[in-house]
Protein backbone atom coordinates (compact mmCIF):
# COMPACT_ATOMS: atom_id res chain seq x y z
CA UNK A 1 0.00 0.00 0.00
CA UNK A 2 3.01 2.18 1.07
CA UNK A 3 4.23 2.33 -2.55
CA UNK A 4 0.98 3.15 -4.09
CA UNK A 5 0.87 5.74 -1.64
CA UNK A 6 4.23 7.28 -3.07
CA UNK A 7 2.97 7.19 -7.00
CA UNK A 8 0.35 9.28 -5.70
CA UNK A 9 1.97 11.80 -4.28
CA UNK A 10 4.42 12.02 -7.36
CA UNK A 11 1.93 12.10 -9.53
CA UNK A 12 0.39 15.14 -7.82
CA UNK A 13 3.84 16.94 -7.87
CA UNK A 14 4.12 16.11 -11.80
CA UNK A 15 0.98 17.65 -12.07
CA UNK A 16 1.86 20.91 -9.99
CA UNK A 17 5.37 21.43 -12.38
CA UNK A 18 3.51 21.13 -15.17
CA UNK A 19 0.51 23.37 -14.15
CA UNK A 20 3.70 25.93 -13.39
CA UNK A 21 5.20 25.41 -16.66
CA UNK A 22 2.39 26.42 -18.41
CA UNK A 23 2.30 29.66 -16.31
CA UNK A 24 5.92 30.26 -17.03
CA UNK A 25 5.60 29.43 -20.86
CA UNK A 26 2.36 32.12 -21.00
CA UNK A 27 5.37 34.67 -19.71
CA UNK A 28 7.40 33.92 -22.03
CA UNK A 29 5.36 34.18 -24.47
CA UNK A 30 3.99 37.71 -23.04
CA UNK A 31 6.96 38.87 -23.18
CA UNK A 32 8.09 38.36 -26.80
CA UNK A 33 4.86 39.36 -27.25
CA UNK A 34 6.22 43.10 -25.67
CA UNK A 35 9.36 43.07 -26.92
CA UNK A 36 8.08 42.59 -30.91
CA UNK A 37 5.42 45.43 -30.38
CA UNK A 38 5.78 47.00 -27.25
CA UNK A 39 8.11 50.07 -26.60
CA UNK A 40 11.60 50.05 -24.78
CA UNK A 41 10.57 51.82 -21.72
CA UNK A 42 8.75 48.99 -20.89
CA UNK A 43 11.44 46.55 -21.19
CA UNK A 44 13.06 47.02 -17.81
CA UNK A 45 9.61 45.96 -15.97
CA UNK A 46 8.75 42.84 -18.29
CA UNK A 47 12.33 41.86 -17.31
CA UNK A 48 12.04 42.11 -13.28
CA UNK A 49 8.72 40.46 -13.91
CA UNK A 50 10.17 37.39 -15.51
CA UNK A 51 12.95 37.36 -13.14
CA UNK A 52 10.80 37.01 -10.53
CA UNK A 53 8.49 34.22 -11.29
CA UNK A 54 11.64 31.96 -12.78
CA UNK A 55 13.50 32.38 -9.49
CA UNK A 56 10.32 31.18 -7.73
CA UNK A 57 9.83 28.41 -10.11
CA UNK A 58 13.70 27.40 -9.83
CA UNK A 59 14.96 28.30 -6.74
CA UNK A 60 16.06 25.23 -5.98
CA UNK A 61 17.53 24.38 -9.07
CA UNK A 62 21.75 24.49 -9.26
CA UNK A 63 23.10 28.02 -10.76
CA UNK A 64 19.65 29.85 -10.34
CA UNK A 65 21.61 32.82 -9.10
CA UNK A 66 24.01 32.73 -11.70
CA UNK A 67 20.58 32.51 -13.98
CA UNK A 68 18.81 35.59 -12.68
CA UNK A 69 22.18 37.61 -13.01
CA UNK A 70 22.85 36.87 -16.44
CA UNK A 71 19.24 37.12 -17.40
CA UNK A 72 19.31 40.91 -16.58
CA UNK A 73 22.05 40.78 -19.33
CA UNK A 74 21.09 37.98 -21.86
CA UNK A 75 19.10 38.95 -25.09
CA UNK A 76 15.23 37.68 -25.72
CA UNK A 77 16.20 34.24 -27.67
CA UNK A 78 18.87 33.50 -24.68
CA UNK A 79 16.34 33.95 -22.14
CA UNK A 80 13.50 31.61 -23.74
CA UNK A 81 15.94 29.19 -24.71
CA UNK A 82 17.57 28.98 -20.94
CA UNK A 83 13.75 28.72 -19.55
CA UNK A 84 12.82 25.88 -21.32
CA UNK A 85 16.08 23.69 -20.14
CA UNK A 86 15.24 24.23 -16.41
CA UNK A 87 11.85 22.90 -17.29
CA UNK A 88 13.08 19.82 -19.10
CA UNK A 89 15.63 19.38 -16.61
CA UNK A 90 12.46 19.30 -14.26
CA UNK A 91 10.61 17.09 -15.83
CA UNK A 92 13.42 14.43 -16.63
CA UNK A 93 14.20 14.08 -12.80
CA UNK A 94 10.33 13.69 -11.71
CA UNK A 95 9.89 11.03 -14.35
CA UNK A 96 12.99 8.86 -13.60
CA UNK A 97 12.27 8.99 -10.31
CA UNK A 98 8.38 7.72 -11.42
CA UNK A 99 10.45 4.91 -13.44
CA UNK A 100 12.46 3.85 -11.01
CA UNK A 101 9.61 3.71 -8.39
CA UNK A 102 7.33 1.90 -11.01
CA UNK A 103 10.14 -1.01 -11.48
CA UNK A 104 10.33 -1.59 -7.23
CA UNK A 105 6.79 -1.67 -7.58
CA UNK A 106 6.72 -4.08 -10.09
CA UNK A 107 10.35 -6.15 -8.77
CA UNK A 108 7.59 -6.40 -5.50
CA UNK A 109 4.98 -7.71 -7.33
CA UNK A 110 7.11 -10.32 -9.15
CA UNK A 111 8.75 -11.48 -6.25
CA UNK A 112 5.17 -11.68 -4.28
CA UNK A 113 3.98 -13.42 -7.64
CA UNK A 114 6.83 -16.36 -7.34
CA UNK A 115 6.43 -16.81 -3.47
CA UNK A 116 2.63 -16.88 -4.05
CA UNK A 117 3.97 -20.20 -7.05
CA UNK A 118 5.83 -21.71 -4.47
CA UNK A 119 3.17 -21.72 -1.85
CA UNK A 120 0.66 -23.54 -4.40
CA UNK A 121 3.03 -25.58 -5.67
CA UNK A 122 3.92 -27.21 -2.25
CA UNK A 123 0.24 -27.27 -1.04
CA UNK A 124 -0.43 -28.76 -4.34
CA UNK A 125 1.96 -31.66 -3.71
CA UNK A 126 0.98 -32.03 -0.31
CA UNK A 127 -2.80 -32.81 -1.31
CA UNK A 128 -2.01 -35.60 -3.89
CA UNK A 129 0.11 -37.10 -0.94
CA UNK A 130 -2.87 -36.94 1.41
CA UNK A 131 -5.10 -38.06 -0.93
CA UNK A 132 -3.26 -41.25 -1.95
CA UNK A 133 -2.68 -41.78 2.07
CA UNK A 134 -6.40 -41.43 2.32
CA UNK A 135 -7.07 -43.62 -0.67
CA UNK A 136 -8.41 -40.99 -3.26
CA UNK A 137 -6.41 -42.06 -6.17
CA UNK A 138 -8.97 -40.40 -8.47
CA UNK A 139 -8.56 -36.98 -7.41
CA UNK A 140 -4.72 -37.47 -6.22
CA UNK A 141 -3.99 -38.53 -10.16
CA UNK A 142 -6.69 -35.42 -11.75
CA UNK A 143 -4.49 -33.31 -9.33
CA UNK A 144 -1.03 -34.46 -10.46
CA UNK A 145 -2.19 -34.03 -14.09
CA UNK A 146 -3.36 -30.53 -13.82
CA UNK A 147 0.27 -29.88 -12.46
CA UNK A 148 1.54 -31.79 -15.48
CA UNK A 149 -0.74 -29.93 -18.06
CA UNK A 150 0.29 -25.97 -16.00
CA UNK A 151 4.57 -27.14 -16.16
CA UNK A 152 4.75 -27.65 -13.16
CA UNK A 153 6.37 -31.14 -12.13
CA UNK A 154 6.17 -32.48 -8.46
CA UNK A 155 9.53 -33.90 -7.29
CA UNK A 156 9.54 -37.06 -7.04
CA UNK A 157 8.32 -38.22 -3.25
CA UNK A 158 5.09 -37.18 -4.71
CA UNK A 159 5.29 -39.05 -7.30
CA UNK A 160 6.35 -42.10 -5.47
CA UNK A 161 3.30 -41.71 -3.39
CA UNK A 162 1.47 -41.93 -6.35
CA UNK A 163 3.31 -44.89 -7.45
CA UNK A 164 2.84 -46.63 -4.61
CA UNK A 165 -1.01 -46.05 -4.04
CA UNK A 166 -2.04 -47.22 -7.21
CA UNK A 167 0.34 -50.42 -7.22
CA UNK A 168 -1.93 -51.03 -3.47
CA UNK A 169 -5.13 -50.43 -5.53
CA UNK A 170 -3.93 -52.75 -8.37
CA UNK A 171 -3.96 -50.28 -11.10
CA UNK A 172 -0.99 -51.25 -12.39
CA UNK A 173 -1.02 -49.91 -15.82
CA UNK A 174 -1.36 -46.32 -14.28
CA UNK A 175 1.17 -46.73 -12.10
CA UNK A 176 3.55 -47.80 -15.36
CA UNK A 177 2.56 -45.08 -17.10
CA UNK A 178 3.58 -42.63 -14.43
CA UNK A 179 7.19 -43.92 -14.40
CA UNK A 180 7.27 -43.67 -18.49
CA UNK A 181 6.34 -39.90 -17.76
CA UNK A 182 9.01 -40.09 -15.10
CA UNK A 183 11.96 -41.08 -17.16
CA UNK A 184 10.22 -38.87 -20.33
CA UNK A 185 9.97 -34.94 -18.36
CA UNK A 186 11.37 -36.13 -15.00
CA UNK A 187 12.00 -36.39 -12.17
CA UNK A 188 14.31 -39.77 -12.72
CA UNK A 189 12.30 -42.42 -10.80
CA UNK A 190 14.06 -43.67 -7.91
CA UNK A 191 14.10 -47.46 -6.74
CA UNK A 192 11.27 -47.32 -4.24
CA UNK A 193 9.24 -46.43 -7.36
CA UNK A 194 10.30 -49.85 -8.99
CA UNK A 195 10.19 -51.31 -5.60
CA UNK A 196 6.33 -50.52 -5.64
CA UNK A 197 6.08 -51.61 -9.06
CA UNK A 198 7.12 -55.02 -8.78
CA UNK A 199 5.52 -55.69 -5.15
CA UNK A 200 2.34 -54.26 -6.83
CA UNK A 201 2.83 -57.39 -9.80
CA UNK A 202 3.62 -59.93 -6.93
CA UNK A 203 0.55 -58.93 -5.00
CA UNK A 204 -1.58 -59.57 -8.10
CA UNK A 205 0.49 -63.15 -8.54
CA UNK A 206 1.50 -62.23 -12.27
CA UNK A 207 5.54 -62.66 -10.83
CA UNK A 208 6.87 -63.13 -14.78
CA UNK A 209 5.89 -59.33 -14.98
CA UNK A 210 7.71 -58.63 -11.59
CA UNK A 211 11.06 -59.92 -13.14
CA UNK A 212 11.03 -58.03 -16.19
CA UNK A 213 10.26 -54.54 -14.44
CA UNK A 214 13.28 -56.05 -12.14
CA UNK A 215 15.77 -56.61 -15.29
CA UNK A 216 14.66 -53.26 -16.87
CA UNK A 217 16.08 -51.28 -13.56
CA UNK A 218 19.83 -51.48 -14.59
CA UNK A 219 18.69 -50.35 -18.45
CA UNK A 220 17.56 -46.63 -16.63
CA UNK A 221 20.69 -46.42 -14.17
CA UNK A 222 18.90 -47.84 -10.94
CA UNK A 223 20.29 -50.27 -8.89
CA UNK A 224 18.38 -52.64 -6.84
CA UNK A 225 18.35 -52.95 -3.12
CA UNK A 226 17.77 -55.39 -0.75
CA UNK A 227 14.25 -54.58 -0.42
CA UNK A 228 14.11 -55.30 -4.11
CA UNK A 229 15.21 -58.75 -3.53
CA UNK A 230 13.15 -59.20 -0.88
CA UNK A 231 10.27 -58.67 -2.68
CA UNK A 232 11.07 -60.96 -5.23
CA UNK A 233 12.31 -63.54 -3.41
CA UNK A 234 9.21 -63.83 -1.40
CA UNK A 235 7.16 -64.01 -4.42
CA UNK A 236 9.59 -67.08 -5.64
CA UNK A 237 8.97 -69.10 -2.70
CA UNK A 238 5.29 -68.58 -2.63
CA UNK A 239 4.82 -69.82 -6.14
CA UNK A 240 6.74 -72.79 -5.31
CA UNK A 241 10.01 -72.21 -7.35
CA UNK A 242 13.03 -72.33 -4.38
CA UNK A 243 15.47 -72.88 -7.35
CA UNK A 244 14.87 -69.36 -8.96
CA UNK A 245 14.47 -68.03 -5.53
CA UNK A 246 17.70 -69.46 -4.33
CA UNK A 247 19.83 -68.39 -7.20
CA UNK A 248 18.23 -64.27 -6.60
CA UNK A 249 19.13 -65.21 -2.29
CA UNK A 250 22.82 -66.12 -3.46
CA UNK A 251 23.20 -62.91 -5.67
CA UNK A 252 22.08 -61.35 -2.72
CA UNK A 253 24.72 -62.15 -0.70
CA UNK A 254 27.51 -61.78 -3.31
CA UNK A 255 29.98 -59.45 -2.65
CA UNK A 256 28.47 -56.80 -4.24
CA UNK A 257 25.62 -56.55 -1.75
CA UNK A 258 26.70 -55.15 2.30
CA UNK A 259 26.38 -57.84 4.91
CA UNK A 260 23.77 -56.69 7.73
CA UNK A 261 20.32 -56.99 8.68
CA UNK A 262 18.79 -57.53 6.21
CA UNK A 263 20.48 -60.91 5.58
CA UNK A 264 18.36 -62.04 8.48
CA UNK A 265 15.03 -60.46 6.30
CA UNK A 266 16.30 -62.67 3.44
CA UNK A 267 17.01 -65.81 5.09
CA UNK A 268 13.70 -65.97 7.12
CA UNK A 269 12.25 -65.30 4.04
CA UNK A 270 13.79 -68.62 2.38
CA UNK A 271 13.20 -70.60 5.40
CA UNK A 272 9.55 -70.19 5.03
CA UNK A 273 9.49 -70.70 1.57
CA UNK A 274 11.47 -74.39 1.93
CA UNK A 275 9.17 -75.27 4.92
CA UNK A 276 5.86 -73.96 2.83
CA UNK A 277 7.24 -76.29 -0.03
CA UNK A 278 7.80 -79.05 2.16
CA UNK A 279 11.80 -79.02 2.02
CA UNK A 280 12.59 -79.27 5.94
CA UNK A 281 15.74 -80.12 5.45
CA UNK A 282 16.85 -77.02 3.35
CA UNK A 283 14.86 -75.03 5.52
CA UNK A 284 17.36 -76.20 8.43
CA UNK A 285 20.26 -75.67 6.45
CA UNK A 286 19.10 -71.74 6.42
CA UNK A 287 18.53 -71.62 9.52
CA UNK A 288 21.73 -73.56 10.80
CA UNK A 289 23.94 -71.15 8.30
CA UNK A 290 22.23 -67.96 9.92
CA UNK A 291 23.54 -69.72 13.54
CA UNK A 292 27.03 -70.25 12.05
CA UNK A 293 27.46 -66.80 10.40
CA UNK A 294 26.51 -65.38 14.12
CA UNK A 295 23.22 -63.77 12.03
CA UNK A 296 21.12 -62.36 15.12
CA UNK A 297 17.65 -64.12 14.69
CA UNK A 298 14.49 -62.64 16.03
CA UNK A 299 11.31 -63.93 17.16
CA UNK A 300 10.17 -63.47 13.90
CA UNK A 301 12.62 -66.14 12.75
CA UNK A 302 11.77 -68.45 15.40
CA UNK A 303 8.09 -68.38 14.69
CA UNK A 304 8.99 -69.14 11.06
CA UNK A 305 11.14 -72.63 12.62
CA UNK A 306 8.12 -73.46 15.21
CA UNK A 307 5.30 -72.94 11.77
CA UNK A 308 7.15 -74.78 9.54
CA UNK A 309 7.20 -77.82 12.41
CA UNK A 310 3.96 -77.51 12.64
CA UNK A 311 3.37 -77.83 9.16
CA UNK A 312 5.77 -81.56 9.21
CA UNK A 313 3.59 -82.43 11.84
CA UNK A 314 6.43 -82.75 14.31
CA UNK A 315 4.74 -81.04 17.34
CA UNK A 316 7.80 -82.19 19.66
CA UNK A 317 10.32 -80.25 18.07
CA UNK A 318 8.23 -76.93 17.38
CA UNK A 319 7.97 -77.20 21.36
CA UNK A 320 11.82 -77.74 21.92
CA UNK A 321 12.01 -74.55 19.59
CA UNK A 322 9.22 -72.15 21.73
CA UNK A 323 11.56 -73.34 24.67
CA UNK A 324 13.98 -72.24 22.98
CA UNK A 325 12.59 -69.13 21.85
CA UNK A 326 11.80 -68.49 25.78
CA UNK A 327 15.25 -69.07 26.59
CA UNK A 328 17.00 -66.66 24.65
CA UNK A 329 14.44 -63.89 26.20
CA UNK A 330 12.30 -63.82 22.91
CA UNK A 331 8.42 -63.72 24.66
CA UNK A 332 6.03 -65.40 22.08
CA UNK A 333 3.52 -63.17 20.51
CA UNK A 334 0.14 -64.17 19.60
CA UNK A 335 1.23 -65.43 16.14
CA UNK A 336 3.62 -67.82 18.01
CA UNK A 337 0.46 -69.68 20.44
CA UNK A 338 -1.71 -69.74 17.49
CA UNK A 339 0.81 -71.70 15.28
CA UNK A 340 0.98 -74.43 18.09
CA UNK A 341 -3.01 -74.07 19.10
CA UNK A 342 -3.95 -74.39 15.36
CA UNK A 343 -1.48 -77.82 14.87
CA UNK A 344 -3.23 -79.47 17.80
CA UNK A 345 -6.32 -79.11 16.69
CA UNK A 346 -5.58 -80.38 13.37
CA UNK A 347 -4.24 -83.65 15.16
CA UNK A 348 -7.54 -83.72 17.17
CA UNK A 349 -5.68 -82.58 20.56
CA UNK A 350 -8.01 -80.38 21.71
CA UNK A 351 -7.65 -80.76 25.36
CA UNK A 352 -3.85 -80.15 24.59
CA UNK A 353 -4.51 -76.90 22.32
CA UNK A 354 -7.00 -75.55 25.31
CA UNK A 355 -3.65 -76.15 27.38
CA UNK A 356 -1.44 -73.83 25.11
CA UNK A 357 -4.55 -71.15 25.78
CA UNK A 358 -4.21 -71.49 29.36
CA UNK A 359 -0.20 -70.98 29.27
CA UNK A 360 -1.09 -67.89 26.42
CA UNK A 361 -3.14 -66.03 28.75
CA UNK A 362 -0.93 -66.62 31.80
CA UNK A 363 2.42 -65.45 29.91
CA UNK A 364 -0.21 -61.94 29.46
CA UNK A 365 -1.15 -62.58 25.70
CA UNK A 366 -4.35 -61.87 24.76
CA UNK A 367 -5.70 -64.12 22.42
CA UNK A 368 -7.47 -63.47 19.11
CA UNK A 369 -10.79 -64.00 16.42
CA UNK A 370 -8.28 -66.86 14.96
CA UNK A 371 -7.10 -67.95 18.07
CA UNK A 372 -11.24 -68.63 19.39
CA UNK A 373 -11.91 -69.45 15.76
CA UNK A 374 -9.57 -73.05 15.92
CA UNK A 375 -10.21 -74.12 19.44
CA UNK A 376 -14.16 -73.68 18.95
CA UNK A 377 -13.71 -75.48 15.45
CA UNK A 378 -11.64 -78.36 17.26
CA UNK A 379 -13.78 -78.32 19.68
CA UNK A 380 -16.78 -79.23 17.65
CA UNK A 381 -15.24 -81.62 15.60
CA UNK A 382 -14.16 -83.65 18.55
CA UNK A 383 -18.35 -83.17 19.69
CA UNK A 384 -17.75 -81.37 22.72
CA UNK A 385 -19.91 -78.57 21.88
CA UNK A 386 -20.39 -77.36 25.30
CA UNK A 387 -16.77 -76.74 26.12
CA UNK A 388 -16.73 -74.85 22.43
CA UNK A 389 -19.50 -72.71 23.99
CA UNK A 390 -17.64 -71.81 26.73
CA UNK A 391 -15.24 -70.27 24.73
CA UNK A 392 -17.51 -68.20 23.05
CA UNK A 393 -18.56 -66.89 26.53
CA UNK A 394 -15.06 -66.04 26.99
CA UNK A 395 -14.64 -64.23 23.43
CA UNK A 396 -18.12 -62.18 24.27
CA UNK A 397 -16.49 -61.22 27.76
CA UNK A 398 -13.28 -60.13 26.27
CA UNK A 399 -15.53 -57.83 23.70
CA UNK A 400 -14.71 -59.68 20.92
CA UNK A 401 -17.81 -60.25 19.07
CA UNK A 402 -17.38 -63.66 16.64
CA UNK A 403 -17.80 -63.68 13.04
CA UNK A 404 -20.37 -65.58 11.61
CA UNK A 405 -18.52 -68.44 11.14
CA UNK A 406 -18.05 -69.10 14.54
CA UNK A 407 -21.29 -69.02 15.82
CA UNK A 408 -22.60 -71.55 12.88
CA UNK A 409 -19.99 -73.98 14.11
CA UNK A 410 -21.73 -74.22 17.33
CA UNK A 411 -25.36 -74.36 15.81
CA UNK A 412 -24.31 -77.20 13.63
CA UNK A 413 -22.37 -78.81 16.25
CA UNK A 414 -25.58 -78.80 18.42
CA UNK A 415 -27.70 -79.60 15.60
CA UNK A 416 -25.71 -82.80 14.66
CA UNK A 417 -25.90 -83.72 18.74
CA UNK A 418 -29.76 -83.40 18.28
CA UNK A 419 -29.81 -80.66 20.78
CA UNK A 420 -32.41 -78.32 18.82
CA UNK A 421 -33.31 -76.46 21.97
CA UNK A 422 -29.43 -75.15 22.56
CA UNK A 423 -28.91 -74.46 18.39
CA UNK A 424 -31.83 -71.94 18.54
CA UNK A 425 -30.72 -70.59 22.12
CA UNK A 426 -27.44 -70.01 20.24
CA UNK A 427 -29.39 -68.30 16.98
CA UNK A 428 -31.09 -66.13 19.38
CA UNK A 429 -27.94 -64.94 21.44
CA UNK A 430 -26.44 -64.06 17.66
CA UNK A 431 -29.52 -62.12 16.55
CA UNK A 432 -28.93 -60.46 19.94
CA UNK A 433 -25.34 -59.47 19.72
CA UNK A 434 -25.85 -57.73 16.26
CA UNK A 435 -24.59 -60.91 14.16
CA UNK A 436 -27.13 -61.56 11.28
CA UNK A 437 -27.28 -65.05 10.55
CA UNK A 438 -26.51 -65.98 6.87
CA UNK A 439 -27.71 -68.89 5.00
CA UNK A 440 -25.23 -71.54 6.41
CA UNK A 441 -26.91 -70.71 9.86
CA UNK A 442 -30.39 -71.49 8.52
CA UNK A 443 -28.93 -74.82 6.92
CA UNK A 444 -27.93 -75.61 9.79
CA UNK A 445 -31.16 -75.23 11.72
CA UNK A 446 -32.52 -77.04 8.83
CA UNK A 447 -30.35 -80.01 10.01
CA UNK A 448 -31.25 -79.93 12.80
CA UNK A 449 -35.13 -79.56 12.51
CA UNK A 450 -34.79 -82.70 10.26
CA UNK A 451 -32.48 -84.90 12.22
CA UNK A 452 -35.05 -84.32 15.20
CA UNK A 453 -37.46 -85.69 12.61
CA UNK A 454 -39.48 -82.68 12.40
CA UNK A 455 -40.08 -82.03 8.34
CA UNK A 456 -42.51 -79.00 8.57
CA UNK A 457 -40.83 -77.00 10.98
CA UNK A 458 -37.93 -76.99 8.48
CA UNK A 459 -39.90 -76.04 5.67
CA UNK A 460 -41.43 -73.09 7.96
CA UNK A 461 -37.34 -72.36 8.47
CA UNK A 462 -36.84 -72.43 4.86
CA UNK A 463 -39.72 -69.80 4.23
CA UNK A 464 -38.08 -67.32 7.31
CA UNK A 465 -35.17 -67.26 5.14
CA UNK A 466 -37.23 -65.77 2.60
CA UNK A 467 -38.51 -63.19 4.42
CA UNK A 468 -34.94 -61.90 5.66
CA UNK A 469 -34.24 -61.64 2.23
CA UNK A 470 -31.84 -64.85 1.53
CA UNK A 471 -32.17 -67.15 -0.94
CA UNK A 472 -32.00 -71.36 -0.37
CA UNK A 473 -29.08 -73.21 -1.84
CA UNK A 474 -28.68 -76.49 -3.48
CA UNK A 475 -27.71 -77.40 0.08
CA UNK A 476 -31.04 -76.42 1.42
CA UNK A 477 -32.61 -78.01 -1.03
CA UNK A 478 -30.82 -81.28 -0.58
CA UNK A 479 -31.29 -81.51 2.86
CA UNK A 480 -35.33 -80.82 2.53
CA UNK A 481 -35.50 -83.38 -0.38
CA UNK A 482 -33.62 -86.04 1.11
CA UNK A 483 -36.33 -85.51 4.45
CA UNK A 484 -39.39 -85.65 1.71
CA UNK A 485 -37.56 -88.83 0.66
CA UNK A 486 -36.99 -90.61 3.74
CA UNK A 487 -40.64 -90.10 4.67
CA UNK A 488 -41.61 -90.89 1.39
CA UNK A 489 -43.53 -87.56 0.18
CA UNK A 490 -42.91 -88.02 -3.22
CA UNK A 491 -45.10 -84.70 -3.99
CA UNK A 492 -43.29 -82.72 -1.66
CA UNK A 493 -40.14 -83.48 -3.11
CA UNK A 494 -40.87 -83.33 -6.38
CA UNK A 495 -42.27 -79.57 -5.46
CA UNK A 496 -39.29 -78.95 -3.97
CA UNK A 497 -36.92 -79.75 -7.13
CA UNK A 498 -38.85 -77.71 -9.38
CA UNK A 499 -38.42 -74.94 -6.65
CA UNK A 500 -34.50 -75.54 -6.66
CA UNK A 501 -34.67 -75.24 -10.72
CA UNK A 502 -37.18 -71.99 -10.35
CA UNK A 503 -34.40 -70.40 -8.22
CA UNK A 504 -31.28 -70.96 -10.26
CA UNK A 505 -29.81 -73.76 -8.45
CA UNK A 506 -28.35 -76.50 -10.19
CA UNK A 507 -29.29 -80.05 -9.18
CA UNK A 508 -25.52 -82.18 -8.01
CA UNK A 509 -25.24 -85.76 -7.54
CA UNK A 510 -26.71 -85.36 -3.75
CA UNK A 511 -30.17 -84.52 -5.76
CA UNK A 512 -30.82 -86.97 -8.21
CA UNK A 513 -29.17 -89.85 -5.69
CA UNK A 514 -32.38 -88.67 -3.14
CA UNK A 515 -34.50 -88.63 -6.05
CA UNK A 516 -33.47 -91.84 -7.36
CA UNK A 517 -33.40 -93.78 -4.99
CA UNK A 518 -37.77 -92.50 -4.08
CA UNK A 519 -38.10 -93.89 -7.28
CA UNK A 520 -37.03 -96.76 -6.70
CA UNK A 521 -38.21 -97.06 -3.42
CA UNK A 522 -42.11 -96.45 -5.14
CA UNK A 523 -41.42 -98.84 -7.70
CA UNK A 524 -40.98 -96.16 -10.26
CA UNK A 525 -38.56 -98.02 -12.24
CA UNK A 526 -39.33 -96.02 -15.76
CA UNK A 527 -38.84 -92.77 -14.09
CA UNK A 528 -35.73 -93.64 -12.47
CA UNK A 529 -34.04 -94.99 -15.27
CA UNK A 530 -34.94 -91.78 -17.13
CA UNK A 531 -33.14 -89.37 -14.04
CA UNK A 532 -30.58 -91.99 -14.08
CA UNK A 533 -29.76 -91.15 -18.09
CA UNK A 534 -30.46 -87.63 -17.34
CA UNK A 535 -27.27 -87.96 -14.41
CA UNK A 536 -24.86 -89.44 -16.53
CA UNK A 537 -25.52 -86.86 -19.53
CA UNK A 538 -25.03 -83.57 -16.75
CA UNK A 539 -21.47 -83.82 -16.82
CA UNK A 540 -21.33 -84.64 -13.16
CA UNK A 541 -18.94 -86.46 -11.51
CA UNK A 542 -20.77 -89.60 -10.67
CA UNK A 543 -20.13 -91.88 -7.64
CA UNK A 544 -20.65 -95.24 -7.16
CA UNK A 545 -23.92 -94.56 -4.69
CA UNK A 546 -26.51 -94.26 -7.62
CA UNK A 547 -25.05 -97.46 -9.04
CA UNK A 548 -25.92 -99.23 -6.12
CA UNK A 549 -29.15 -98.60 -5.83
CA UNK A 550 -30.10 -99.28 -9.16
CA UNK A 551 -28.17 -103.02 -9.19
CA UNK A 552 -29.79 -103.47 -5.51
CA UNK A 553 -33.45 -102.95 -6.79
CA UNK A 554 -32.97 -104.92 -10.28
CA UNK A 555 -31.68 -107.74 -7.84
CA UNK A 556 -35.01 -107.71 -5.73
CA UNK A 557 -36.72 -107.82 -9.54
CA UNK A 558 -34.00 -110.44 -10.21
CA UNK A 559 -33.45 -108.28 -13.20
CA UNK A 560 -29.76 -109.71 -13.23
CA UNK A 561 -28.75 -108.61 -17.01
CA UNK A 562 -29.86 -105.16 -16.41
CA UNK A 563 -27.55 -105.62 -13.08
CA UNK A 564 -24.90 -106.56 -15.30
CA UNK A 565 -24.91 -103.51 -18.02
CA UNK A 566 -25.46 -101.23 -14.72
CA UNK A 567 -21.78 -103.37 -13.08
CA UNK A 568 -20.23 -102.82 -16.83
CA UNK A 569 -21.43 -99.00 -17.29
CA UNK A 570 -19.94 -98.46 -13.64
CA UNK A 571 -16.43 -99.80 -14.82
CA UNK A 572 -16.36 -97.63 -17.19
CA UNK A 573 -16.95 -94.65 -15.44
CA UNK A 574 -14.44 -95.28 -12.97
CA UNK A 575 -11.32 -93.13 -13.05
CA UNK A 576 -8.18 -95.20 -14.02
Amino acid sequence: MQPLLLVWEESQILLRILNGSFQTLDVIKERIFHDLFCSKANLDVIDMRQDNIVQNVNRDEQGSKDWSSKGNESNQEGDSTVGFNVLDAMLKRSLDRLKSMRERILSAEAGISNCTLEINFNKDAYVVRAMCLDGKLGAALSLWWNMIQNSIVPDVITHNYLINGLCKNGELEKAEWIVRGMLYRGPSPTCAAYNSLIRGYCLMNDVDKALNTFSTMANHGIIPNRVTCNILVHALCKKGLLEQAKNLFYKLLSKNHVRGSSDLITSTIMMDGCFKNGDTDQALAFWKRMLKERIQVDKVSYNVVVHGFCLSHDEGTAYKYSCEMLKLGFVPDVYSYNTLVGALCRQGKTSDACYIYDVMTRMGVIPDQITYKMVIHGLCINKEIDRATCFLDYMLENSIIPEPLVWNVIIDGYGRCGDIQKASYIRGKMVAFGVLPNIYTYNALIYAQIKSGNFSAAQSLEKEMLLYGLTPDSVTYNLLIGAACNLGLLHSALQLHDELLRKGCQPDVITYTELLKLFCLQGMMREADKLFGKLLASGLAVDHVPFLILMKRYCRMREYNKVYDLYQQWLMTMPR
